[in-house]
């Protein structure tokens, strides 16, 4: 995909119909990378995703001297465990805005010998990581925010991960539970880690669970919310990386507004990701929703305005508010307030987008109402944010006009995001302004 400053949306003709495999899933790859680098020996991932989020992981486990060899023709990645001992003692590592990357290696830096330094972008430095440097603080690590704000750069200095009680917040991102739960098999005591307060996103809290076991970690939940995890080493192993159900709401609505019929291969109702549960949504919209052994399909028909909350699934709100413009009556989406913390604000980004087409749309604090109506043509702001992009894309299938600013903000999940839209709808969906 070319870095053009703007993609004009080229709208499609009928109903969008065909079958797809996004490419693998951010959340599985930059796990599967963070327990293959503390296990006991070689890991091979397949399937695997190439995009900038999963590059920073990469580029920091090598830097923290663990072997990752990533053959991106093939889509594999293999990784030679350190065996739960970080080889380096001294890094500085730079995570742009990846979230999950600095999250899940603040963690895993707390676990090594010596002092570590995290940092991102100016976005990343607004993002908040106090919950997870106070839980590693209250356990004996001499874990710090470096300008005293609760958010990157971090300072790790350390000599280990002591183990037994950790608590941790779970109302700002999963993300932090996730991080120390993958860190715990490595620390010195088994430990009982216990969430305070809201969890919000649940399903990738048991996404890293079920990755933990495959990789022999031994996790046990006796209440809800709090996790006893025994003190062992990971096994290397080949795990295979599901394609992104964030990735596969995009297709999947566009099947939704065009009347169409998209399969996406590679995913099912047994699907590790919770994402692929916005099918669910859509089916409430309307849709015809067909589960398979290992793929799932939606068709499209009329839709109607629901009222959902989406705490469980909020990476694909955003797809789901640009569907609600074509569906009859208003649209509804709570309990994401945490969406305020993401790449942007993604609450106000969205309803501000919105209405920039004209859209009627009351913003609330944990989300939106989102009222259909007569659009006009617009360039969508995009905040440099991958799924402002996608998301608001699909309107440009059904309404002319729409211009996408700073299109190659994609390459953060996505690169050939567009392209394969193109691929799908059997012809080319966008042109460049130069």
């Amino acid at each position: 995909m070319s870095s053009s400053s703007s993609y004009r949306i080229l709208p499609v003709s009928g109903p969008v119909s065909g079958e797809i495999r996004p490419p693998g899933s951010k959340s599985l790859t930059n796990r599967a990378l963070i327990i293959a680098a503390l296990a006991t020996g070689q890991s091979h991932l397949t399937g695997v995703l190439a995009s900038q989020d999963t590059e920073v992981m990469v580029d920091s486990l090598q830097r923290l001297g663990v072997p990752v060899e990533h053959d991106a023709a093939n889509k594999t990645m293999t990784v030679s465990g350190c065996g739960g001992q970080i080889p380096q003692s001294n890094a500085k590592l730079y995570c742009e805005n990846s979230g999950t990357s600095i999250r899940f290696l603040t963690a895993l830096c707390a676990t090594g010998n010596g002092r570590y330094e995290l940092d991102g972008n100016a976005r990343m430095r607004e993002r908040p990581i106090g919950p997870l440097v106070e839980s590693l603080s209250r356990a004996g690590v001499a874990a710090s925010c470096i300008l005293g704000n609760s958010c990157p750069p971090v300072l790790i200095k350390t000599k280990g991960l002591p183990g037994g009680e950790l608590e941790v917040g779970g109302n700002l991102s999963s993300q932090y539970l996730s991080a120390l739960l993958m860190a715990a098999p490595a620390a010195r005591e088994s430990v009982c880690l216990k969430v305070q307060g809201e969890l919000v996103s649940r399903p990738y809290v048991d996404m890293t669970l079920e990755i933990m076991r495959q990789f022999g970690a031994q996790i046990s939940e006796p209440e809800t919310n709090t996790f006893q995890i025994l003190n062992q080493t990971y096994t290397g192993r080949e795990l295979p990386i599901e394609p992104d159900a964030s990735a596969a709401s995009y297709f999947f609505a566009a099947a939704a507004i065009t009347g169409g019929r998209v399969t996406v291969t590679g995913l099912s109702r047994n699907a590790l990701q919770g994402d692929i549960h916005f099918v669910e949504a859509l089916e409430q919209m309307g849709c015809e929703v067909t589960w398979g052994d290992n793929s799932t399909t939606v068709q499209g028909s009329p839709l109607r305005g629901i009222d959902i909350d989406m705490n469980a699934i909020s990476d694909t709100a955003q797809t789901l508010a640009c569907v609600a413009p074509f569906a009859t009556g208003p649209t509804r989406i709570r309990n994401v307030a945490h969406m305020r913390l993401k790449e942007t604000n993604r609450v106000t980004a969205v309803v501000d987008e919105l209405r920039r087409l004209g859209l009627q749309v009351e913003e609330f604090d944990d989300g939106m109402t989102i009222h259909p109506g007569p659009m006009h043509s617009a360039t969508i702001e995009t905040y440099d944010d991958h799924r402002m992009a996608m998301s608001f894309a699909l309107i440009g299938l059904r309404h002319a006009g729409v211009t996408i600013s700073d299109p190659g903000c994609t390459r953060k999940t996505y690169p050939e995001y567009f392209d394969d839209l193109s691929k799908l709808c059997g012809t080319r969906v966008y042109e460049s302004n130069t």
